[in-house]
């Protein structure tokens, strides 16, 4: 007998809860809010860019797309393991160098499922007339990566590629997708994070995500592991450096806490604010509403319509909003001022990817961004690590026809020619439940 959704939910969340362990402390959405943080589904693996620091692998521009049913398989088992609502990646590769009617697809078939859709991309290929599509399709957000490890022809700097993000966002401008924005914080750009930030804040009324991913020595990139200059505290300070102020970092959590940072602010007159200064009294919001599942890809009005009717069952947190909502505009009342009263939301996540031959167990175990393969989810580090074993490996799919077919990664002359064995995918502690453990 099939479990209400209600029910699978709370199996989901609970399931979340137990791979977190210690690291589900009062201020961690995962377990209460979100049972995963995001989950990529890798829909092609050519590129168009031969970047220094690479997480795909050396056979990855000969591997062919993975069919469209297998894809959509995927995608089901997402929704199966996480629920509606759960954060995907459309990603590769280069997601647009698939076919772009199938692309559209993808994206159009996740959004039917209730799973909110995000398009990564390098952005040389997403067109606006591709991401109006998209859009239409029921694509959420668009993720723009951009920075100097792709040596693109003419930009030496983080600065002069700022020609380039101004462009990208023109494109997505008016489309109401969310922009993000992706860097590589490495060794030679880590000098100019403060200028990146600065950038940000100045488009904060188009761009809404600022992800900085720190340095890793995994793929087929031509640079190593980052030095002692690149880690999560110094990005944390070139952060605050550039904005002039000491944010309240850790307030929100979500995942393993040597993973990742979120520091979600509010931007006005040009000055940056923390969303979160009580960690407390965060916890005991997110506590008391974890029921509430609406997100922004359900709308504005029914994200104020359920929390409406929320407070109504919990008066207490009328006066405890409104007393936090008076401190937090009296902070920025100069702000204000001279935005004339213009505030948008920007906020900075900073990943800290592990390199391939550093893999920590536990940090796997509790990872809340995985890959969705074939054998089901999987750690995004532990995939990258070991991309071989998931992206060589034959697969047998239902065709369109209905009829049980076999996908060959690799094409016969290219795997004599290059001796690749397929090997037996390696895996730590399972990092998820099966899908028929949820329902």
């Amino acid at each position: 007998m099939a479990c209400s959704p209600a029910t699978t939910r709370q199996k989901q969340l609970a399931h979340t809860r137990e791979r977190m362990g210690e690291h589900f402390t009062p201020n961690q959405l995962l377990g209460r809010t979100h049972t995963i943080g995001c989950v990529a589904l890798e829909i092609t693996q050519k590129c168009n860019l031969d970047c220094t620091l690479c997480y795909l692998s050396e056979h990855s521009q000969a591997v062919r797309d993975i069919p469209i049913q297998e894809l959509y398989k995927r995608l089901d088992a997402i929704l199966a393991h996480y629920g509606p609502g759960t954060s995907v990646q459309i990603t590769g590769g280069d997601p647009t160098l698939r076919k772009h009617s199938e692309l559209i697809d993808i994206v159009a078939y996740a959004n039917k499922l209730g799973l909110h859709t995000a398009l990564f991309t390098n952005g040389i290929a997403a067109t606006r007339p591709l991401l109006a599509q998209l859009a239409k399709a029921g694509l959420n957000d668009v993720a723009f990566h951009v920075d100097t490890t792709q040596e693109r022809e003419g930009y030496e700097s983080e600065q002069s590629l700022n020609i380039i993000r101004e462009h990208y966002i023109k494109r997505a401008e008016g489309l109401g997708l969310m922009v993000i924005f992706n860097t590589t914080v490495h060794n030679g750009n880590f000098h100019e994070l403060p200028l990146l930030v600065n950038f940000f804040v100045e488009t904060a009324n188009a761009v809404s995500f600022a992800s900085f991913q720190l340095q890793a020595e995994t793929g087929r990139g031509e640079w190593g592991a980052r030095n002692d200059i690149v880690d999560p505290l110094t990005v944390k300070s070139s952060i605050e450096k550039a904005i002039s102020k000491t944010l309240p970092w850790e307030k929100v959590r979500i995942g393993h806490s040597d993973c990742h940072s979120y520091m979600p602010t509010l931007i006005a007159g040009g000055n940056v604010h923390a969303v979160v200064d009580d960690e407390t009294l965060f916890a005991q919001f997110i506590e008391d509403f974890k029921h509430i599942q609406t997100t922004r890809q359900h709308g504005k009005g029914r994200i104020v319509l359920d929390y409406t009717k929320a407070l109504a069952t919990k008066p207490k947190w009328v006066w405890r909003l409104t007393k936090a909502c008076a401190k937090k505009l009296y902070e920025m009342r100069n702000s204000l001022w001279r935005g004339k009263g213009k505030v948008h939301k920007l906020s900075f996540f900073i990943q800290n990817f592990m390199d391939a031959s550093a893999l920590q167990e536990d940090r796997v175990h509790a990872c809340s961004f995985m890959v969705m393969t074939a054998d089901g989810p999987v750690s995004m580090c532990q995939h990258n690590a070991h991309r071989d074993d998931y992206i060589l490996k034959p697969i047998t799919y239902t065709n369109k026809h209905g009829r049980v077919a076999q996908y060959e990664p690799l094409g016969e002359r290219y795997k004599q020619e290059n001796m690749i064995p397929i090997t037996e995918i390696s895996t730590y502690a399972p990092a998820n439940a099966p899908a028929n453990e949820l329902r």
